[in-house]
């Protein structure tokens, strides 16, 4: 047990004290958010600056009522032909032409959209909204409804969702929230299970090539070794996300409460010009205003979500997940010379992970609590990705208690074959190994 330590000190400290550790400790939360502030603003610049300019060619007799235009795209009805517009286009001020082609309100068919360049998608359904408003509207004025009853006729509806815990009390809950919260645990997983397992494998080969492994085995068992190595970058892995979480809602929380405040000023100076103005509002209806904001409802829907119970099951997956496929990485390792040979070995592991990756994101985000998401939460290749994505929508404790105990099984039964493999990779040299060969090292005996 104390050469188990040792090397496992020795794995972690060797790994902490480098500089490119501490420096991408600090500096990725800061890149994360980084990175998703330029999402969110190029995002929002694409949305609200993006401007087309559209030429309407209408032949359509049926059709009375026109196109309305908005900030992002402005509709022109032109009284030229369509092949006019068509050759003209690209020496005049407009982005695309429209055509609306004589067809009934029944069967709008036809309908064809011209550019010098080609239309995005986001333009495109936007076209075809506005075009199925425009009939829509024709319709329901045909069928003797007036414009007043058609305008009354949209309702925003927002849906304050419950969840009614196993104590029978009501909880705030966001549908939004646990999907992102889903999404980002998913992620996280998939990328730390694959970044500190791919780093045990070549810990492996590196000492395997450089010949060190050959003294060290003369002081300890190569599952000693095994198991050193793995706990140790294990341990490396879970400082780095402790920091990453300390720094993370750092940062987060002082976003949110400088956002939360400039919202509080603009909607106070809001008020105070409505009642410049002479608008009346109760004191009811302002404090509602007051406290509505985007940056409310995200605390709100943060606030409905157990944070603490998430974070604690996401390390323990995280450290079970890594433990149970890093000893098959340890096994990879030892089997191979070079890292340009593990590419046929590491597939068969990488697939279960890809698969409960892209599964996860998909199907159980849509269906928490389908059968696809209970048994991938419970085979130990899928559950460390598979559960934390479930977690945010809640789970049974029983239905957690049992996935804990299936994949801690089940890294026992990994560790235990892939000690077989390593004992005699490890000292493998100059020879190509096979499934085959693997095999065969598995079955020796003593």
């Amino acid at each position: 047990m104390n050469k188990i330590l040792l090397i496992i000190r020795r794995e972690y400290l060797s790994r902490v004290k480098k500089k490119s550790f501490i420096v991408m400790t600090f500096l990725t939360p800061l890149l994360i958010a980084g990175i998703y502030a330029l999402i969110g603003y190029f995002t929002y610049k694409g949305i609200n600056d993006t401007y087309d300019k559209v030429a309407v060619v209408n032949d359509n007799k049926i059709l009375t009522e026109k196109l309305i235009s908005d900030k992002n795209i402005k509709y022109e009805y032109v009284n030229r032909n369509l092949d006019e517009m068509k050759t003209s286009l690209k020496k005049s001020d407009y982005d695309y032409v429209l055509y609306l082609p004589n067809f009934t309100l029944q069967a709008p068919n036809n309908i064809q959209l011209y550019g010098a360049k080609q239309a995005g998608l986001s333009l495109n359904r936007r076209i075809s909204n506005d075009i199925e408003e425009l009939i829509r509207n024709q319709k329901l004025k045909e069928s003797g409804i007036a414009q007043s009853d058609l305008d009354q006729l949209k309702t925003n509806v927002d849906i304050s969702t419950k969840k009614i815990a196993e104590t029978g009390q009501e909880e705030d809950s966001s549908a939004g929230a646990s999907t992102i919260i889903a999404f980002i645990a998913g992620i996280l997983m998939f990328m730390f299970i694959m970044l500190y397992g791919i780093q045990v494998m070549r810990g492996v080969i590196e000492e395997k090539t450089s010949r060190i492994i050959e003294v060290m085995i003369s002081s300890v068992k190569p599952f000693q070794l095994m198991m050193g190595k793995i706990i140790g970058i294990a341990m490396v892995g879970l400082t780095q996300f402790i920091l990453w979480i300390v720094l993370t809602l750092t940062i987060s929380t002082a976003v949110v409460s400088f956002f939360a405040n400039k919202d509080d000023i603009e909607k106070t100076v809001a008020v105070a010009k409505a009642g410049q103005a002479g608008t009346q509002l109760s004191h009811g209806s302002s404090a509602i205003a007051m406290q509505q904001g985007p940056m409310v409802d995200i605390q709100k829907s943060l606030a409905g979500l157990p944070i603490g119970k998430i974070v604690t099951v996401f390390i323990f997956f995280f450290l079970a997940g890594y433990l149970f496929y890093s000893a098959l990485y340890a096994a990879i390792g030892s089997a191979v010379d070079s890292e340009t040979e593990t590419q046929q070995f590491m597939m068969p592991v990488m697939m279960p992970l890809l698969l409960g990756y892209a599964l996860s994101l998909s199907v159980v985000t849509n269906d928490p609590y389908g059968p696809v998401a209970f048994w991938l939460s419970m085979i130990p290749f899928t559950s460390p990705i598979a559960m934390v994505v479930r977690l945010p929508y809640g789970v049974p404790n029983w239905e957690l208690a049992l996935s804990m105990f299936i994949l801690v099984v089940g890294f026992i039964g990994t560790v235990w074959v892939a000690g077989r493999i390593y004992r005699v990779g490890i000292l493998m040299y100059g020879k190509k190994t096979t499934f085959k060969e693997m095999f065969k090292w598995f079955s020796y005996k003593g």
